[in-house]
């Protein structure tokens, strides 16, 4: 692709509320369900790598610090300098996986934050894909020449729906039935040692900046395996025992909170059984074949891991696809971030960019995959500067 009709990834800007949060003081900030420690702590964490983590929760008083817009909000903040004020954006993508509300959309409350004038402004959602799709909106509004610029960003607020009080109502309900074993079922408590807050934007330009390295977008393409495969992570709903998704509004109101519907639950064994191969193998045997793609093309592998565990899977998917990129051409931020979600992609590259790394040139490829029911999102970037 020639410089002359591309889009580039001109500016990115990351926002991590608070100070990290190290492993052993995750339950003194989150709180304990039913006053006592996670039996599944131990072994979630020895498994998934991560170090520390973000939330927008004061550790004193236990309050929430931020909104979702909020953190996304402070991430667009970060695009503007002298050269690039917040008046100036003309179309505003926005992705997340839990807005702070069912409605307005999420784009619509981040402008409200802002305050910036009058703009185009979408809310995609989804769940890790959700900064990916964004992206893709934004991208295809500057490429198309419906916009002068664009910017796009993924965002997460996880702590809100991770915390004790959430589940008190559901552990008191269940008492009975969890005398000796108080812990929540697993499926609910696996994503407490897993999910961090966090939020990223992007710049999107039709010409690169005129100072230091920009990243060109040759090409996004998003692969969904709906048709075949069941929901693996949920919120607002419970899965029933054929696979199907039961939401929300199918039961009483009693039942919301003495069910924890509204918590964020992953099908482990749905999730082990299927994620690489549906969300990296498929995708990327696609793209291999559109694109011409070969691994000695690539220079850095930015792949978004909700765990460490994944790590040796990934590699022998890509192996077995015919795309074995080394160790070193890795580049992720899981054990000092944690899993930011739709996020996650957004800070990868804005840490590689600023990392002093990257030359012109370089090849980038991003891989980000989501388990709800199964998508692929890959992002192709190249490092260029001012021709």
């Amino acid at each position: 692709m020639s410089n002359s009709d591309a889009v580039f990834i001109t500016r990115t800007s990351v926002f991590l509320p608070n100070a990290p949060v190290a492993n052993d003081a995750i339950e003194s900030i989150l709180g304990m369900i039913a006053g006592k420690p996670s039996r599944a702590r131990r072994i979630i964490l020895r498994s998934n790598g991560i170090r520390q983590r973000h939330y927008a929760i004061d550790p004193v008083s236990g309050k929430q610090t931020h909104t979702n817009a909020q953190l996304t909000a402070e991430a667009i903040k970060g695009l503007a300098d002298a050269d690039f004020s917040l008046t100036d954006i003309d179309c505003l993508a926005t992705g997340t996986t839990r807005p702070d509300q069912l409605m307005p959309g999420h784009g619509v409350m981040v402008h409200g934050e802002l305050g910036n004038p009058p703009c185009e402004i979408v809310s995609t959602a989804g769940v890790c894909v959700s900064g990916v799709t964004a992206l893709k909106y934004a991208y295809m509004s500057v490429r198309c020449g419906f916009s002068k610029n664009a910017v796009s960003t993924g965002s997460e607020l996880a702590s809100a729906g991770l915390h004790a009080r959430n589940f008190e109502v559901e552990s008191a309900y269940h008492l009975a039935e969890l005398e000796g074993h108080p812990e929540i079922a697993f499926e609910k408590d696996f994503l407490r040692w897993m999910l961090s807050d966090g939020a990223g934007a992007f710049l999107l330009q039709n010409q690169p900046c005129d100072l230091g390295l920009s990243l060109r977008i040759d090409w996004i393409e998003i692969l969904s395996q709906a048709d075949s495969m069941e929901v693996c992570m949920y919120a607002g709903g419970e899965k029933q025992a054929d696979g199907t998704l039961k939401g929300w509004q199918e039961f009483p109101a009693e039942e919301w909170t003495q069910r924890s519907l509204f918590a964020v639950k992953q099908d482990v064994r749905l999730l082990n059984a299927s994620v690489i191969e549906a969300t990296f193998g498929k995708p990327l045997r696609k793209a291999m074949q559109q694109y011409a793609l070969r691994p000695e093309m690539i220079d850095y592998l930015l792949p978004h891991m909700s765990s460490e565990y994944f790590h040796q899977p990934i590699a022998e998917c890509l192996a077995a696809s015919g795309f074995a990129i080394p160790d070193e051409k890795w580049f992720t931020n899981l054990h000092t971030r944690g899993n930011t979600g739709s996020a996650s992609i957004y800070i990868m590259v804005d840490e590689l960019l600023n990392s002093g790394r990257l030359k012109e040139g370089d090849r980038l490829l991003c891989m980000v995959p989501e388990s709800g029911r199964f998508t692929g999102g890959l992002i192709h970037l190249t490092a260029v500067s001012h021709a």
